[in-house]
Parts: C-alpha cells; sequence; structure tokens
C-alpha cells in the first residue's frame, strides 16, 4: 500500500462521522439518503464525507439508474490493520522486556532485603 493511500486511509477513519458510516456499511450496502439519516447534518454534507471515504478506497458507490449504493471496500481497511499489526507487534514485544526486566529488579530487591 503506497504512502499516500495509507495516509488517505487514517485521514478518513480520524473522523467519527465517517467511522460512523463505515459501521453502518458493516451491515451491508446501502443508500446515501439511508446513511445520512441518523446525522444531523445535509445530504451534501454527508456526501462529502462519502467522497473522503471513496478515495480512501474503504468504500465504493455504484450507480443502478437513481439508486447509488454504498459498500464497504474491506481490502482498504486490511491493508491499514496489516500496517498497525506490524506496530502492535513492536510495542508487546517492548513492554513484554520490560515487564521481564522489571521482574528481575524485584527479584534482586528481595534478595537484598533477606540480607539485612
Amino acid at each position: 500500500m503506497p504512502d499516500d493511500r495509507l495516509n488517505a486511509t487514517f485521514a478518513a477513519l480520524a473522523d467519527p462521522t465517517r467511522r460512523a458510516i463505515l459501521a453502518r456499511l458493516a451491515s451491508g450496502e446501502t443508500t446515501v439518503t439511508a446513511l445520512a439519516e441518523p446525522f444531523a447534518m445535509s445530504l451534501p454534507a454527508v456526501t462529502k464525507h462519502l467522497k473522503v471515504l471513496e478515495n480512501a478506497g474503504l468504500i465504493s458507490r455504484g450507480r443502478e439508474a437513481q439508486y447509488r449504493p454504498c459498500r464497504l471496500e474491506p481490502q482498504s481497511l486490511k491493508a491499514a490493520t496489516d500496517w498497525l499489526e506490524q506496530y502492535r507487534q513492536l510495542w508487546e514485544e517492548r513492554l513484554d522486556g520490560l515487564e521481564r526486566y522489571l521482574r528481575e529488579l524485584q527479584a534482586k530487591e528481595k534478595k537484598r532485603g533477606r540480607r539485612n
């Protein structure tokens, strides 16, 4: 995944309205009007959010006469998840190392306490 696509994905996910739209699309494709229902904003404002999601590759919009179904494109989310997974593993290893170090310090403290 090129860096600009990853940047677009995380920028799109940064907005709570767009995350809510993605959550609704996880149930299946739906229309722009149906997506806009729970939000206190105009249809053009929702459409702007959809364009950001579409440009990031997170959704796609079809065209069937007057019907414009929106659907989730999970492969883009997978690419972001894979990128995050690298850092999750790194931090787990670092935290495990810190935990081992703290246990060693505690064991040394106990030994010192017994000597006194």
